[in-house]
């Protein structure tokens, strides 16, 4: 069971007491606005605190002292949810039960956590210039090394162009143009803004009570000088004109991408039956786009389709010879078009059903599972807990899944096609 608890106007902490486990699991995020402005400096941001504070001044301090807590691991956490971009730590570490006799992890976590994000090794009252130019570096080769990934460069050509209007087609990293032009003094403002506008959400998840959880946050949270900026709700897709897009580049396989948007969102009574309508589309292996597009008709080598619960997105995404192109996407059209007449069988609703549930089973076999699912969910406007989704999954018809099938309407596509053809 979750508890929520209200630290401070706009810091919310949730506990999980689970006493399953040996780890325990703390996260702490910022919540900010997906904008371009900002994208970069958020995605910076943890990293630059993970290098060094006044207690620990740099990797080996910081390293030495986790190895004394057992061996706990804290890592930068930067996720996109929605129209928010989330910035902040994720904490991994024994439970205390497991410590030995005397030996406390729990406190001393807090403690470091503290030191990590309110104590910040300076250098003339801002970052240390070495330190930010080193993880800029980093980041702008963690943006680049998606053109290595050539499915997901693609897919994420067609949310920029697909969501133009829309915070959602923003690189949750940023650009690395706009990293390489940040400097130390600038990331330094933007951090004391953030310590001091956002909405902050903690998430525990171990055997402590959540109380002494409590009395462990409250002190040193309750120095932060707030002036609290709060955050608009959640919004489905903002419609603009559609787009096909093409791009060439030297690769061995054609990537087509497809875009549909349906105004079924994760905050809809219908969100179930759209998610086992994706399901029974294109993910999985017994999905109609595998079974039909690639392995009946040979069509492409991969195929698979997503659904943005957040904002209402459906995508296609296929990896084709480029000489297929035009007959790929008319089969993965036609396959849509048979979900919309009701070309479904009972059996193909019964194998998404239990895709869907497995996966909700195993939101509980771990804490970083648990951290994940309800973290986001709160974030995204999703209020169920796994138990209440898988509930409403097994109750969609095969009626409710025809009908979900027939909000969605393609937007856009994109397609990167080899320079001298593909194979």
């Amino acid at each position: 069971m979750i508890k929520t608890i209200e630290l401070f106007p706009g810091v919310t902490l949730r506990c999980c007491r689970d006493d399953r486990f040996k780890q325990n699991v703390l996260s702490l995020q910022f919540l900010r606005p997906m904008c371009r402005e900002e994208a970069s400096l958020n995605a910076l941001l943890p990293a630059v605190l993970l290098r060094g504070t006044e207690q620990y001044p740099d990797l080996q301090a910081i390293t030495q002292h986790l190895d004394e807590l057992y061996g706990a691991a804290v890592s930068t956490l930067v996720r996109r949810v929605g129209d928010y971009q989330t910035v902040g730590v994720y904490c991994g570490f024994m439970d205390d039960r497991f410590a030995l006799e005397g030996d406390r992890v729990l406190a001393p976590m807090m403690a470091f956590l503290e030191e990590i994000l309110l104590h910040p090794v300076l250098e003339e009252g801002v970052f240390q210039k070495g330190i930010v130019e080193s993880e800029k570096k980093n980041l702008i080769a963690t943006i680049e090394s998606q053109l290595n990934d050539k499915r997901a460069y693609a897919m994420a050509q067609l949310l920029k162009t697909m969501c133009r209007e829309d915070s959602f087609g923003l690189p949750r990293l940023g650009e690395p143009e706009a990293v390489a032009a940040i400097e130390a003094g600038p990331l330094y403002a933007h951090y004391r803004k953030l310590l001091r506008e956002s909405p902050i959400q903690i998430f525990y998840v171990g055997s402590a009570e959540s109380d002494y959880v409590e009395s462990l946050l409250k002190p040193w949270l309750s120095r932060l000088n707030r002036d609290l900026n709060a955050l608009p709700a959640q919004t489905a897709f903002q419609m603009c004109e559609g787009s096909d897009g093409e791009e060439t580049m030297e690769v061995a396989q054609g990537k087509l991408c497809m875009g549909f948007t349906t105004p079924i969102t994760n905050r809809c009574p219908e969100f179930p039956a759209m998610q086992l309508m994706n399901t029974i589309f294109g993910a999985g292996m017994t999905s109609k786009l595998f079974m039909n597009v690639r392995e009946k008709l040979s069509l492409c080598y991969s195929v698979g389709s997503g659904y943005y619960g957040t904002k209402g997105i459906v995508t296609v995404s296929a990896g084709i010879d480029c000489d297929k192109e035009q007959l790929t996407r008319e089969e993965i059209l036609r396959q849509l078009e048979g979900c919309k007449r009701g070309d479904i069988t009972e059996a193909e609703l019964n194998a998404a059903k239990e895709a869907v549930l497995s996966s909700l089973r195993a939101t509980h076999d771990s804490p970083g599972a648990i951290e994940g699912y309800y973290a986001t969910a709160a974030l995204s406007g999703m209020n169920m807990t796994p138990a209440q989704y898988m509930e409403a999954v097994e109750a969609v018809t095969l009626e409710q899944v025809v009908a979900a099938a027939g909000t969605l309407q393609l937007h856009s596509t994109y397609f990167l096609k080899g320079a001298s053809g593909c194979n």
